[in-house]
């Protein structure tokens, strides 16, 4: 028996709709009326995920090598280790993306252990693409103790297979109930010898795109989880109690992952409304300037704020290397970005000015629980 929650109650249904509202607002900007700066909120929210996914497991990349991960370039700080884990996880997001635009696609035992493999494939110790042999716990780093220990190895196949029949459910009463609960049932299965919850993050974004979300880069819940990352080992051993027991109420999981995913919505409407406005004035700030209007990419990559490079701002732009080149000295003659390094590791900041610019443009930060008292968000101006 899988872990289930068969029940949404009216407060979390009336969470989901919230949910959804605010998608749509954002498919506006990301679906239905693509602009150039589009591109980039894209590419920088699924960097933003990468890296967060891996810092929960120890793996830290800085947001300008997530981003080189995302764009296929090399990395301008990583060690060899950290970046071919960055690189398995974005190789298997790009796996996972790709399948779910199959209408016919169906998720199988197969697919899950081609996921891991991906993900796991660098380090020989985690049995790449394949199930652990036997027992596994984890134990806490700093006292040793054992703080979780998957199912009994002659269980776990059969309940894999349960969890896929699961998967391919298409009665679920929610796409985020769904994936919630692909996510938790691996992860506490625990059927790999490492790189459990990597697998289990893709799972549940690979269920979020086979179910139909618009621009499913914009759905992830790994951003979230990577800000909360105590938070979300909380409610993991809260929910599993140490071990595989299916028997426990599943609530406060479903309601971090809920909670993750209207903060996560709210996070990215913000972030579009701040970055659409800096467009507009950047673009204007170029065209007096009599440099190209697309220059006001690079300009907008380093008030995100992230280290502009070459190889970066080329893909933004969708131009190349010399014209890239040619660009970013104009931009930095003109006093707008600021060179820094020399040849190969050389980057570009934002000047002053266009900090000055972004910061005009910040929106509050929305820190609202949907599932508090109504009067209470009131009292505190915290709801939108």
């Amino acid at each position: 028996m899988l872990y289930h929650y068969k029940h949404l109650d009216a407060e979390e249904r009336e969470v989901l709709e919230r949910i959804e509202d605010m998608r749509k607002e954002l498919r506006y900007f990301v679906a239905n009326d693509l602009r150039r700066w589009t591109g980039l909120l894209a590419r920088m929210t699924r960097a933003r995920a990468l890296r967060a996914s891996n810092s929960v497991e120890g793996i830290n990349v800085s947001l300008e090598d997530a981003l080189a991960a995302v764009d296929n370039e090399d990395p301008a700080g990583a060690d060899k280790p950290t970046w071919q884990a960055v690189q398995g996880y974005q190789a298997a997001m790009d796996y996972i993306l790709q399948r779910c635009r199959d209408p016919n696609f169906k998720y199988s035992r197969d697919f899950i252990l081609a996921v891991h493999f991906m993900i796991s494939q660098y380090a020989l110790k985690a049995n790449p693409g394949n199930f652990r042999p036997g027992w596994v716990g984890v134990r806490n780093t700093q006292t040793g103790e054992i703080v979780h220990e998957g199912v009994a190895r002659e269980e776990l196949e059969p309940l894999i297979d349960e969890l896929v029949a699961y998967m391919n459910d298409e009665k679920c009463a929610s796409e985020i109930l769904h994936g919630a609960m692909a996510h938790l049932n691996l992860t506490l299965l625990h059927p790999f010898s490492d790189g459990n919850g990597r697998t289990a993050r893709c799972l549940q974004t690979a269920i979020l795109a086979n179910d139909g979300i618009a621009a499913p880069i914009f759905s992830s819940l790994e951003e979230y989880i990577g800000r909360n990352q105590q938070s979300y080992y909380d409610v993991l051993a809260l929910v599993g109690g140490g071990g595989w027991h299916p028997e426990r109420d599943c609530k406060p999981w479903v309601r971090f992952c809920i909670t993750g995913h209207y903060r996560q919505a709210q996070t990215l409407l913000r972030r579009t409304h701040e970055i659409e406005r800096v467009y507009v004035e950047l673009v204007e700030e170029v065209k007096k300037r009599g440099l190209p209007e697309r220059t006001a990419l690079a300009l907008l990559e380093s008030a995100a704020p992230i280290k502009v490079r070459n190889a970066s701002y080329r893909v933004s732009a969708d131009i190349s290397n010399n014209l890239a080149s040619r660009d970013l000295k104009l931009l930095v003659d003109s006093g707008l970005l600021v060179a820094e390094g020399e040849r190969r590791g050389r980057y570009y900041g934002a000047s002053d000015q266009v900090m000055a610019l972004r910061n005009k443009h910040r929106l509050p930060k929305a820190v609202d629980d949907p599932f508090a008292d109504p009067d209470v968000l009131k009292r505190q101006k915290l709801i939108l």
